[in-house]
């Protein structure tokens, strides 16, 4: 799919997508639960779909309506060998241990960029707490043997939180009170944030020490309905707030701002680049009023943005958003997070480089430091989202503020994340071609 995206003023409001972490976690706690869970506002892209997917796989009952999705689960009791996690990073990673509760053995799955990313974590990790697994030299697909037996380890969190995330869901599942999962070098806390708030939303007890030590507490029983609403997702919103900063404004509702997610950083982010911001009851309204679409008028709304420091370690997500709107502030913007970039669905930090190139716009990297040189225009072009949805989306918001259009080939990599991405454009004005 090729997207042409024009250079555009937006305006009016949107709603944000559902947050395809939240939604993820909800269907791993639907199937540990015994009972029926009901899930509203359930997002609907690749990855909440490949969720869905393994959660039946690994014996839950699912019923998909436009509103909510009802899961039956007796717990995990997988009804066939394999299971096959798409090209969601969180879902290979959260699923793998729990799935290692059956004492079947099971071979999973993955593809496209999945089959890429490191998985030596688990060839470490689940020998130790009972898990006989064979991988391709710590790549998919792997086999694994169960049951898993929950036992105090220590683990490295300087890869990806995703990990941990996988091991609190599988030990809670296992009603045991006498372990302890210590943590060193964890990255993205906020995501751990988010695992134990849906954990502990559903019944079950668990806390941290310091982010480095975590136990299991008794609870009273998990009720046999349970109930989760799926929240907006900050992740997908930081395009459209980035977005109507550089040519709006617009209206972003359906965010909480006491969310636990990581990239909820975005609204720093703005208020660092001197976006204008107002922050209301029912959504977020960014960007200022301009009386025409000229290019004299577009640089006008965008003379106040400037250059930012920001560290998004514990947020490598906002790295393409903030790389949309750096491109258009004055001055060099510095982002600190890059280590985290090499095993996205492209290496984002060297995809960004090159893309963000083809519009005129330089960045260098060095070390954990991203510099983008922004200020200059931003020139038609066609560019390549690499199969990666971030990608994808970052060029197109920087497309609304271009000296013409620019095309984005394989643009169909938003259907991981946010389905609906270049239709909620339109919808707020913006002027996009889908061949």
């Amino acid at each position: 799919m090729r997207a042409i995206v024009y250079p555009s003023k937006i305006s009016g409001s949107q709603i944000a997508p559902a947050s395809k972490s939240s939604m993820q976690r909800a269907c791993a706690a639907a199937l540990l639960h015994t009972g029926k869970t009901i899930i509203h506002n359930p997002g609907h892209s690749n990855d909440d779909v490949a969720a869905l997917d393994v959660i039946q796989k690994l014996g839950a009952v699912v019923e998909v309506s436009p509103s909510t999705v009802t899961v039956d689960s007796n717990g995990v009791h997988p009804i066939g060998p394999t299971m096959n996690c798409g090209e969601s990073g969180l879902g290979i990673r959260m699923f793998t241990p729990i799935a290692a509760l059956s004492s079947q053995s099971i071979k999973i799955e993955g593809k496209g960029s999945l089959v890429k990313r490191p998985m030596h974590f688990f060839d470490e990790i689940l020998p130790k707490i009972g898990v006989g697994i064979q991988s391709q030299e710590g790549f998919l697909p792997i086999q694994i043997q169960g049951p898993l037996k929950a036992s105090s380890i220590t683990v490295d969190g300087s890869l990806s939180s995703q990990f941990l995330t996988g091991l609190l869901m599988a030990y809670a599942a296992t009603e045991k009170y006498d372990v302890e999962i210590k943590v060193v070098n964890l990255k993205s806390r906020p995501y751990i944030d988010l695992t134990l708030a849906v954990l502990n939303s559903f019944g079950w007890n668990v806390k941290h020490t310091n982010y480095e030590s975590f136990r299991f507490y008794e609870h009273t029983p998990l009720q046999p309905v349970i109930e989760y609403t799926v929240e907006g997702d900050w992740s997908g919103a930081a395009f459209l707030l980035v977005a109507g900063a550089i040519a709006g404004p617009l209206k972003v509702k359906g965010l909480q701002l006491n969310s636990t997610q990581a990239d909820k950083k975005i609204i720093s982010a703005l208020i660092s680049a001197h976006a204008s911001i107002v922050i209301h009851v029912d959504g977020i309204i960014v960007g200022e009023e301009s009386d025409s679409n000229d290019n004299a008028s577009n640089s006008n709304r965008l003379a106040s943005l400037t250059a930012f420091e920001f560290d998004a370690t514990d947020c490598p997500d906002l790295f393409p958003p903030l790389v949309a709107l750096a491109a258009v502030c004055k001055g060099v913007t510095t982002i600190k997070g890059v280590s985290r970039l090499a095993h996205k669905e492209s290496d984002r930090g060297l995809t960004l480089q090159t893309e963000f190139a083809k519009m005129g716009i330089r960045i260098n990297l060095e070390g954990d430091i991203m510099s983008i040189h922004g200020g200059t225009t931003i020139q038609s072009t066609t560019v390549f989202s690499q199969h990666d949805h971030r990608i994808a989306m970052a060029c197109a918001v920087a497309a609304l503020v271009a000296n013409g259009p620019i095309e984005i080939t394989e643009a169909e990599a938003i259907h991981k994340s946010y389905t609906d991405f270049f239709t909620h454009l339109q919808q707020v004005g913006a002027k996009v071609d889908i061949q």
